[in-house]
């Protein structure tokens, strides 16, 4: 009897280690950079909701969405719409679990303390690139298409692309601006607003005004469906709007 009770006991007492170990082991977040600002600033609340840490590792979405498409490991992902659409389409993401997230506009960033470009006609933000003798952007960025497609509307996409300097992340094009070696870069509102030494000019006027929209969904093979589908309620929430709004974001109506 003394043996059954032990074998028992130290069953029950590995059955409690297990649900501990479930409840504080990481929950691995994939995340774009656009929603970096955002996620960063509301991880207590998302730590809370989920019942346990958050593991982040951010990236451009393209960069994250081959790693998933590569096999990498999470839990949830936030990312562009269109990625996160075609990770559902995939099954690599639950498409019942994927849920509308803040977008951004996407705009200019200067060194701090340098003028403020005009941006607010099509014929200043095309003096401005103009004038500008080195610009920078992110060679896989969100942010790059809605560039592109402005500069062959303007008429002076060959003229701007011989003075671009592509990057590889965020941070380098960032640090460019910072340094002196680029004018100005054009990213997501989101990225340039909490960057040290930058001052954000404003978005682009008019037609070539664009925005990038963000959606959180949960691995189509977590085993911590639960916890991922809170992080991303958690996210839409009402309640982080405040967060949203100081990043130079908004959450969808």
């Amino acid at each position: 009897m003394k043996r059954l009770l032990a074998v028992a006991t130290l069953t029950a007492l590995a059955s409690l280690a297990s649900v501990a170990s479930a409840q504080t082991s990481a929950l691995r977040m994939l995340c774009s950079n656009g929603m970096r600002a955002v996620v960063e600033e509301l991880k207590p609340q998302l730590e809370r909701a989920a019942g346990q840490p958050l593991a982040i590792e951010f990236g451009t979405s393209a960069d994250v969405r081959q790693k998933i498409e590569s096999g990498a490991p999470f839990d949830v992902a936030v990312l562009t719409v269109e990625v996160i659409d075609g990770l559902a389409k995939g099954g690599k993401v639950a498409p019942d679990s994927v849920g509308a997230l803040g977008r951004s506009s996407v705009g200019v960033g200067v060194r701090a303390g340098a003028p403020l470009p005009d941006l607010k006609t099509a014929d200043a933000v095309k003096k401005t690139f103009l004038a500008a003798k080195s610009v920078t952007w992110v060679g896989a960025g969100a942010a790059r298409a809605q560039v592109d497609k402005m500069l062959q509307a303007l008429g002076i996409a060959d003229t701007v692309g011989a003075k671009v300097a592509l990057v590889q992340s965020v941070e380098e094009g960032l640090e460019r601006v910072a340094d002196g070696k680029s004018d100005l870069t054009v990213m997501l509102a989101s990225e340039i607003l909490p960057a040290a030494g930058l001052k954000y000019a404003g978005p682009f006027p008019g037609p070539f005004a664009s925005y990038v929209s963000f959606a959180g969904a949960a691995s189509a093979t977590t085993t911590s469906r639960a916890a991922a589908d809170r992080v991303v309620a958690a996210l839409r929430a009402p309640a982080a709007a405040s967060a949203y709004a100081a990043k130079g974001m908004e959450l969808p109506h």
